[in-house]
């Protein structure tokens, strides 16, 4: 059979050992050096997929027959010009993972040397395709396009046979590329299997010298992209409509390009992970990168009705490999505008959650943006600075409810969205499911952070209850064998409770003493950054004045925080009480009940203080450095030493998994 024929019994083919095959069409070889057996049809060069191991079927239509191959590449045959011919696959030909199938003769060309690392030559253009994503190496416009894709259950192959390549998420190119006409001018393969694709794109534009990247898919969404050295950046084109720089100590950086006036580039801090909620709220970019001196950038331009929109997003990938993946599903975020009719009252939205998960949002709680996670139930909580209020976020069923008060008003929106799982089905991909899959599990694990978030003790013992360790409890339950008058018979109860309120308020001024540590070092630290970059004054001092706010709190409330040495005196006068029956105990106790709440309570307050303070730097920090692209760099250090005091905090600061 001639290379280009076409047999007549194609229709008729079947697997070896599943059934006779045409005579003309079977074709049994042994290969003794590889020490294996193959059996190769041939088919015309851009024919239908062909199968290379026993047990598989072929359909007319390339489609296999069962799920042995779980990444596929095709051949356009003719280069698209516009997406829409996208929709007409009829033309397209499968690419087999074995190329000497494309020969006129096989099992000759297989024992011949002559014919190994023969090159694949694309008529049109590139397609790859999984399950998950698709991918099309459009050549005449110089882009690699990115497309999400949602098959149902897995084993499916209808990523052969549909024609729809799924949502589009982003347009990929060269920096040096943009602003000029480009193409593709060759694609070449690098790895062509079963479970792996990577083929290696080279970009060609005027004035330009032709630069290279990898692109490596596997059987999951995620696309790992490995640029040439000459390859200076790149540049990717999406429907962003909000950027966040996501942390899991402290509060994301989340950018909204409506708060910005003018046209211009937004420089973030470069953590590692970058993750872009799209128009339509049915999908989320999430964009991944080692450790390196990586740069992201976001473009901002007008959109339709004159409002500021993000264009592009712009990356220094310092030489790295990067990744990409898309998080799809209907209603995977929403934007919710926070109407004054809400204060004060139960008020459920028309969003509902699509699946079980760790779904959060940001709103103003006493001046700073705190991250809120929706609880299960609504409830009543008690926090340092604000006090007592209901929780503003929470579900009931599918339903979603917010409660928003002047501790935590209705102003401008809330943007509800997931990092992490919490019952999500094993089918649901997260985003940190793609933070670990693509960084590996060490530097995965330093970004989550989990030993970071779990809260530090002021609990002396541990117990098989939960108790409330903390002045107010303790002397609550002291009074209560005051009012029985019990004192006596229950002294060693007593003493013990009060080496329990001793130790609680050692635990608070000892985590008071790390903030205010932590400040001064960062002033310190803030003012000689300003000595080598005089242009940084402004960003850095504005940081400090934040900073400095510690050491104010602490120094209004010192006389109230009283030291170990009054918590010590207390202790003493509350035991001398439990030494003889006296009917003024009670009324002695409660006086002193009085000096232990009052100092408690300013340690309580301070703690959150602190830490909100904190936060506000860390968010300052971020915020602050969007429009100063030499500020990035400083505003990194600031946010990882943030980050770091923020580590570990104690159940008056803030809740846990915040």
């Amino acid at each position: 059979m001639r290379r280009g024929d076409v047999p007549a019994s194609f229709t008729q083919w079947k697997c070896c050992g599943c059934g006779p095959l045409a005579a003309a069409a079977k074709i049994q070889m042994t290969i003794a050096s590889l020490q294996r057996i193959q059996f190769l049809a041939s088919v015309p060069r851009f024919g239908a997929l062909v199968v290379l191991a026993c047990g598989v079927l072929l359909s007319p239509h390339g489609r296999l027959a069962e799920a042995a191959v779980n990444v596929v590449l095709w051949d356009t045959t003719s280069r698209v010009t516009d997406p829409s011919e996208l929709v007409d696959r009829s033309k397209w030909k499968a690419v087999p993972s074995d190329l000497f199938a494309l020969e006129a003769d096989p099992a000759k060309a297989a024992s011949d040397p002559g014919y190994y690392g023969r090159p694949y030559a694309f008529m049109g253009d590139a397609i790859v395709a999984n399950r998950n994503v698709s991918a099309v190496f459009w050549s005449a416009k110089g882009r690699v396009v990115l497309y999400s894709r949602v098959n149902g259950e897995a084993g499916t192959n209808d990523f052969y046979t549909d024609s729809n390549l799924g949502r589009k998420i982003l347009e990929f190119a060269p920096r040096q590329t943009w602003g000029q006409p480009s193409t593709i001018i060759r694609c070449d393969i690098v790895r062509n299997a079963s479970d792996e694709v990577v083929l290696e794109a080279t970009f060609s534009a005027k004035g330009a010298s032709d630069i290279k990247a990898l692109f490596s898919f596997g059987k999951s969404e995620i696309v790992q992209i490995t640029p040439s050295k000459k390859m200076d950046g790149v540049r990717l084109f999406g429907e962003i409509e909000y950027g966040a720089v996501p942390s899991f100590i402290g509060d994301d950086l989340v950018v909204t390009p409506g708060n910005h006036s003018s046209d211009g580039t937004l420089y973030l801090p470069s953590e590692n992970l970058f993750l872009g909620l799209l128009k339509g709220a049915d999908a989320m970019l999430v964009m991944t990168w080692p450790k390196g001196k990586q740069r992201i950038r976001l473009e901002l331009g007008k959109g339709a009705g004159g409002l500021r929109e993000i264009q592009s997003l712009d990356f220094d990938h310092d030489g790295r490999s990067f990744y990409l993946a898309a998080v799809q599903s209907p209603g995977v975020w929403h934007r919710e505008v926070l109407k004054p009719a809400y204060l004060e009252k139960d008020v459920q939205i028309a969003w509902k959650r699509p699946f079980p998960a760790k779904w959060k949002t940001q709103l103003s709680e006493s001046g700073v943006n705190t991250t809120f996670t929706f609880r299960a139930a609504k409830a009543q909580i008690w926090r340092g600075v604000p006090g007592s209020y209901t929780y503003p976020v929470w579900f009931e069923g599918d339903a979603t409810f917010f409660h928003l008060s002047k501790k935590v008003p209705p102003k401008g929106e809330s943007i509800i969205y997931f990092l992490e799982g919490d019952q999500t089905p094993s089918s649901q991909t997260t985003p940190s499911d793609i933070l670990k899959a693509t960084l590996g599990r060490q530097m995965a694990d330093d970004l989550l952070d989990v030993p970071g978030r779990r809260l530090r003790t002021h609990h002396r013992e541990s117990g098989s209850g939960v108790h409330r360790g903390c002045t107010c409890g303790y002397t609550e339950a002291i009074q209560v064998v005051f009012e029985k008058g019990e004192e006596i018979a229950k002294k060693a109860y007593i003493a013990e409770a009060l080496e329990d309120m001793v130790y609680f308020v050692k635990c608070h001024l000892d985590r008071i003493d790390e903030y205010r540590f932590f400040a001064s070092g960062l002033i310190t630290f803030l003012r000689a950054s300003v000595s080598a970059s005089p242009e940084l004054k402004i960003y850095a001092d504005s940081l400090v004045k934040i900073a400095e706010q510690i050491g104010d709190k602490y120094q209004v409330q010192l006389e109230n925080m009283k030291s170990m040495a009054y918590a010590e005196e207390l202790t003493r006068r509350t035991k001398a009480l439990t030494t003889k029956k006296d009917a003024q105990n009670l009324a002695a106790f409660m006086e002193l009940l009085k000096e232990w709440r009052a100092m408690g309570g300013a340690q309580d307050y301070i703690v959150a203080e602190c830490h909100a303070i904190t936060r506000m730097l860390y968010q300052a920090a971020g915020s602050s450095c969007l429009n100063l692209p030499k500020a990035v760099g400083l505003a990194e250090e600031v946010r990882q030493r943030t980050r770091q005091c923020l580590r570990n905090p104690d159940g008056y600061e803030i809740w846990p998994e915040y």
